[in-house]
């Protein structure tokens, strides 16, 4: 990396602990340190765990191609293509840090995650251009600045169920205040996350909130929008919830047609869990109770703001 940029990462703006109104590291590992055995049977073969960008025609057999997709799509949104450092806040179990040191010619890329099995995952790759980290964003003290961000459904678990609005949005903007910090000048970052949409905080399922995700509530867009200021501005945002409808139809074909092994791995009650989960999210994202956002955000640096 360029000498000049280290010299300029603000370090000064300390977070204090108690600030943080997210959710617990015990949270994060009671939905995804369930089995990765039991994740691969049903998401694509870059156990991916998130909303696919999926062509028109597309069928549900072609899961890893939207996937792959979704992918290049944060990647070009985020200008990473032959960056020196790329930061992946809630890297899940390694696809796009895999995607952007192998085909995007990326240097290093820094994945965040609070997922012992996601960590066991990525450090199977036994790659030096990837460092995953377990390790929450609130946390996280890098020692020079990145050329980018992305952030892939992660978003959700950045605060707690009964939080105000005012309180949501200070939250998030601790978020964008460390992402401002981190990044280079004139820097992207990158968001996909699931929004309310025409639903409420109190009409979601308690099977998600207590049994799925735990500890764990959505944005809205406005509270977004209110909490990049005055640190990014909005370059792109498209709602794709369709998209959304038709990777968890997917999932849930793959889940039923693999019932038999997923019950032998984590029970009966659980894998009956998965299967309402996914169930009631494909009528949310069809109804439009649900949103799926993708945003690209650009760094506003100071001398812009003066």
């Amino acid at each position: 990396m360029n000498l000049t940029h280290k010299s300029t990462l603000d370090t000064s703006a300390s977070l204090d602990i108690l600030d943080y109104q997210g959710a617990s590291d015990w949270a994060i590992q009671h939905h995804y340190d369930v089995s990765n055995d039991f994740y691969k049977l049903w998401l694509d073969r870059t156990i991916s765990y998130s909303c696919a960008l999926w062509s028109e025609h597309e069928s549900f057999e072609s899961l890893e191609s939207a996937q792959v997709r979704k992918l290049d799509y944060f990647v070009k949104q985020a200008q990473a293509k032959g960056a020196n450092h790329v930061l992946e806040v809630g890297c899940g179990w390694g696809a796009m840090l895999k995607r952007l040191v192998e085909i995007y010619g990326v240097k290093q890329v820094t994945g965040l995650t609070l997922s012992q099995a996601q960590l066991d995952n990525i450090e199977s790759f036994q790659h030096t251009g990837i460092q995953a980290r377990l390790e929450n964003w609130f946390n996280h003290c890098p020692n020079e600045l990145y050329d980018s961000i992305i952030s892939i459904e992660a978003f959700e678990a950045f605060v707690k169920p009964g939080l105000s609005q005012v309180e949501k949005v200070h939250a998030y903007h601790k978020f964008f205040q460390c992402c401002h910090q981190w990044l280079k000048p004139s820097g992207f970052l990158t968001l996909q996350t699931i929004a309310y949409g025409s639903m409420c905080a109190k009409e979601i399922k308690p099977l998600i909130i207590n049994e799925i995700f735990p500890e764990s509530d959505l944005p809205r867009f406005v509270e977004i929008a209110m909490a990049i200021e005055p640190l990014f501005e909005i370059v792109a945002i498209r709602n794709d919830r369709q998209d959304y409808v038709r990777t968890l139809k997917a999932w849930f074909k793959r889940l039923k047609a693999n019932r038999t092994e997923a019950v032998c791995l984590i029970g009966e009650k659980r894998v009956i869990d998965y299967e309402q989960y996914l169930q009631h999210s494909i009528f949310g994202f069809a109804s439009g109770a649900q949103n799926l956002l993708r945003i690209t955000l650009r760094r506003i640096d100071k001398s812009s703001q003066s």
